[in-house]
Parts: structure tokens; sequence; C-alpha cells
């Protein structure tokens, strides 16, 4: 992929990966409490897992035009995480998706990229819906989801955990 910004909050930056972000990814997955809610394991992504969603996330962009992205402060472009939508094969739906580096948590990041995330997703007319799920224990991110307006529609396995799924259609009111 080429470097390139594809979405701005007034705090973030959304970028394509480049080969030499392998490192910040691998960086980002490897602390336990960045990855525990992501695998039935809950263990820290290696770094040929890493480089294989990277590949894996260059090939959505190429067909889709959205993926998941590298995640930076505006400020002074430091790392914090990725966020952005993957095709969920077990469903075929688009999937909303974000992980945060443990250091940044608390700062309102989460919920800043998901609420920009899902008006890029609508007023780019990507799909009529998407889905998010989180681990059932992961109340961060579940209350991410509720803030952004999407609706709670059941409690099953995802990925192997147990989550609940929720879902937003372009036709909710959605919340900034």
């Amino acid at each position: 992929m080429t470097d390139e910004t594809v979405l701005e909050t007034p705090r973030l930056l959304l970028r394509t990966w480049r080969d030499t972000d392998l490192d910040d990814l691998v960086w980002l997955h490897s602390q336990v409490q960045a990855s525990r809610y992501l695998s039935i394991t809950g263990q820290p992504w290696t770094r040929d897992e890493a480089a294989g969603r990277m590949r894996g996330w260059a090939e959505e962009y190429r067909l889709h035009g959205i993926t998941k992205l590298k995640l930076q402060r505006r400020e002074d472009a430091r790392f914090v995480g990725r966020a952005g939508f993957s095709m969920f094969a077990a469903t075929g739906q688009f999937e909303l998706g974000y992980a945060i580096a443990p250091q940044f948590w608390g700062n309102g990041y989460a919920t800043e990229i998901a609420a920009a995330l899902a008006n890029f997703f609508f007023d780019r007319r990507i799909g009529d819906h998407f889905i998010a799920f989180a681990h059932v224990d992961n109340a961060t991110s579940l209350n991410v989801l509720e803030k952004i307006g999407m609706r709670f529609q059941h409690t099953g396995p995802m990925n192997g955990l147990e989550a609940h799924v929720y879902t937003m259609r372009s036709t909710d009111p959605r919340k900034r």
C-alpha cells in the first residue's frame, strides 16, 4: 500500500500501512492487554501473524477501498493503534474493529475513531450496514459501540469468543 491518509478526526489520523509499520503492529499486539479479547487464546500476535494481517489488510483495501488501518495522533504522528473495517468471513458483512495501545486508553480515541469510521462508511456508501462485536467482558469496547449508536443484536460465539454483537444501519441515527 502507499502511505495515504484515509480519514482525519480532530485528534487522529487513519493511514494505510507501509512495510516499515510492521514493528508498530507487532508492538501493539505483543501487549497482552491489547490482545486478550481478540482471540480465543488471548495470546499476543507473533511477527508472522502481524505480517499476515498486514498482507490481508492490503488486499482488502485493494478490493473494497477500506480495511483496518494505522491509527496515529495528529499532533505528533505517534502510533496509537489500528482501526477500520474488514470483511468478516463468517457472516459476509463489514465489521468495525479497533485496538488501541494500553498507554493511550482513557483518552476517548476509540470512541472518536469509531464514530468517524461509521460516518465514513455511510458517507462513502460502502454498504448499508456493518457489524461490530466485543467480548462479553470487554466493558470498555461495548460502551464505545453503544456510544456511537450501534444496536445490540445478540450474544454468541464470534471468532471463538463469547461476544455481544452489534449492528449499525445507514438509517440508524448516529451519535458523534
